[in-house]
């Protein structure tokens, strides 16, 4: 169980939203009505959403697409995640963030899971959409690829 990376998901209405867009969680913790901790094994990708406001308006839009890190890996620190994991798509500001979710969609719409995308997607995600670019759409084929070379590979 040490092994597993934790994240800290919180609702408060109209203030925060921490939640998980997709992934495979090993295993949830209900804190109370707001409050829940979700654990993700070592390799799990999943997709953080974060959105805070205030009186005046959104101050934070946020998703994070990450790798669960296994013991002695390298990661990086994210706020509401312990210990960290590793960044295959960090994208700020509410565009970037729905373009994401579009996306995501898109990939949910071809039959696949989202945990189960090449994580090299989700860094092209992250690449071209950081210079507000498109990227180029996640295909069935190019998914196939994907499962052929891991399966090569490890």
């Amino acid at each position: 169980m040490n092994d597993l990376m934790t994240v800290e998901l919180l609702w408060l209405e109209k203030r925060i939203e921490n939640r998980i867009r997709f992934g495979r969680p090993a295993s949830e913790k209900i804190i109370n009505n707001h409050r829940r901790v979700q654990s993700f094994a070592p390799g799990s990708i999943f997709a953080f959403v974060r959105w805070t406001s205030n009186d005046f308006g959104t101050v934070l839009s946020r998703v994070d697409i990450l790798r669960a890190p296994a013991p002695g890996q390298r990661y990086s620190t994210v706020p509401w995640i312990n210990p960290g994991g590793e960044s295959l798509l960090r994208l700020s500001g509410w565009p970037k963030v729905e373009r994401v979710l579009q996306l995501i969609d898109a990939v949910e719409a071809l039959g696949i899971n989202p945990a189960d995308a090449a994580p090299d997607y989700w860094h092209h995600m992250h690449n071209r959409l950081s210079v507000n670019e498109t990227p180029r759409p996640y295909t069935r084929a190019r998914h196939q690829a994907w499962l052929r070379r891991r399966r090569v590979t490890f």
